[in-house]
């Protein structure tokens, strides 16, 4: 993981989760039925502004069902277009009980980007995704230039060991209450275990100051969310 991104790129990324009120589920069959097409058609129609990619969370965390990845050149798309998905029948039994966002920038710390620093533009995504905001310490930014590149490069290193798992930086530093949030997609968490317990080990790791909570998600057709929840 990397930080302190440069250029004035002003593509956003938004995570947005959703919890459904326990009502929803003793509706009529039939209701929810007409509930969930309306949805997903409202769905299909942001998607020609807000290219969007849907996860089930259903179980693994007890505050949030499912969760939106999208992006948009602007913030208030996003918004415009989370509310059309909220103004269906649908919409007005879900809570959206976690949101973050970012922006998309280069790295001062990495001198190239690979395949794994593009998850963002890959349409073929893991099989799950892991979700997290990340703050660093105050002593972190007061140390050498110098000095956290050689820590940067050693946490790039271990990264590259593991080719197979994918990464999203969005740099969210003064515009929400964490500095960063970072995503792997995986199709292995064991291996994404191992890549998280070597990164534990690293210099770069007594400068974290938070990085929780933490979102395990499953990649899922939206039809298909809709139908577990009820």
């Amino acid at each position: 993981m990397t930080d302190n991104g440069t250029g004035t790129d002003d593509n956003c990324v938004q995570f947005v989760f959703f919890k459904v009120d326990p009502s929803w589920r003793r509706q009529p069959a039939g209701t929810k039925v007409e509930q969930k097409e309306e949805f997903l058609t409202a769905l299909r129609e942001t998607e020609v502004q807000v290219p969007t990619h849907s996860y089930s969370t259903l179980g693994l965390r007890a505050d949030t069902d499912f969760m939106l990845w999208r992006a948009s050149t602007g913030l208030e798309c996003l918004e415009e277009t989370l509310g059309d998905l909220l103004s269906t029948e649908l919409g007005s039994f879900l809570e959206v009980s976690h949101s973050f966002f970012g922006l998309l920038r280069r790295s001062t710390y990495g001198k190239a980007r690979t395949e794994q620093d593009h998850a963002e533009q890959s349409q073929e995504k893991g099989r799950y995704f892991v979700l997290y905001p990340f703050t660093k310490t105050i002593e972190w930014y007061l140390t050498s230039r110098e000095a956290r590149q050689g820590m940067m490069n050693e946490h790039i290193r271990v990264g590259r060991k593991h080719p197979d798992i994918s990464q999203i930086l969005l740099y969210s530093t003064g515009l929400g209450d964490q500095e960063f949030i970072v995503g792997y997609e995986t199709d292995s968490l064991a291996e994404f275990q191992d890549l998280v317990v070597e990164l534990r080990s690293t210099e770069a790791r007594r400068h974290t100051l938070r990085d929780t909570p933490i979102f395990t998600c499953v990649k899922r057709e939206p039809e298909r969310i809709l139908d577990m929840l009820g």
